[in-house]
């Protein structure tokens, strides 16, 4: 493997775009809110002071993480994929769960973009792994927390 992580053209926009403001937005807030805060005197007892250099902390930390995943990701342009029969990374997957007669739809997303609020499914979850190869039609057999689950394969699209 190439130590490099799958992630979709739109996590990665997603990424850059919370990059571009922590660095020409909070940053500079947070360096502004530390200036002020310094010239209120005492830094021992300055709460003020004290917040701001821990969101400072907690802004570094953040830029650092991001660009280090977009340094190590292996960006996938999801509509390329388009007509793809079989469901591979990126994969937009309709499925009817046979227990709960629900439709559900998912996304599979590299782990950092993963999001089920949002129905952004990680590659590496249980039920990514049950259905990457499958296709439509196919029954996916998911081994989820609350036992064994069905789902019907409907429809798979690249988008």
């Amino acid at each position: 493997m190439s130590g490099k992580n799958p992630i979709t053209a739109r996590g990665a926009d997603r990424l850059r775009r919370e990059l571009e403001r922590l660095k020409s937005v909070e940053r500079p807030q947070v360096i502004e809110a530390i200036a002020e805060a310094r010239g209120h005197g005492d830094l021992k007892e300055n709460a003020e002071y004290h917040a701001a250099r821990e969101q400072q902390g907690f802004i570094e930390g953040r830029i650092s993480e991001i660009e280090d995943k977009l340094a190590n990701a292996d960006v996938i342009d999801v509509q390329a994929l388009q007509g793809n029969a079989k469901i591979v990374f990126g994969a937009t997957v309709d499925l009817f769960d046979l227990e709960t007669e629900q439709e559900v739809t998912y996304q599979i997303v590299g782990d950092g973009e993963a999001n089920i609020d949002e129905g952004l499914i990680s590659v590496s979850s249980p039920i990514a792994r049950a259905l990457i190869g499958k296709q439509e039609g196919d029954i996916a057999e998911v081994a989820a927390p609350g036992g064994q689950r069905e789902y019907e394969i409907v429809g798979i699209r690249y988008e």
